[in-house]
């Protein structure tokens, strides 16, 4: 997995779905509740998540935490691109 954390409390975590480049070591896939039920935070110290990407990508993204028990107020998101479908 490819992560980034600093004092600040903020954490990235990347995945790469269609190439990797040679020696990557981190996660290959789309995200799902499964990949978010092993990097996200626990639920139970109240993070905050910013989510970004096309709408799809949103609402699995946004849809998975909540599922995980994040406040639904304290997931934000941001959509660009097309609006429709997947």
């Amino acid at each position: 997995m490819s992560s980034t954390a600093t004092t600040t409390g903020v954490e990235v975590t990347r995945t790469l779905t269609r190439e990797q480049p040679a020696g990557w070591t981190g996660y290959a896939r789309r995200v799902d509740r499964a990949l978010l039920a092993e990097t996200a935070w626990p639920a139970g110290k109240n993070p905050l998540a910013f989510v970004c990407g096309p709408t799809s990508f949103v609402e699995t993204v946004a849809g998975g935490l909540v599922a995980l028990g994040y406040e639904p107020g304290r997931v934000k998101t941001e959509r660009f691109g097309g609006t429709g479908g997947r």
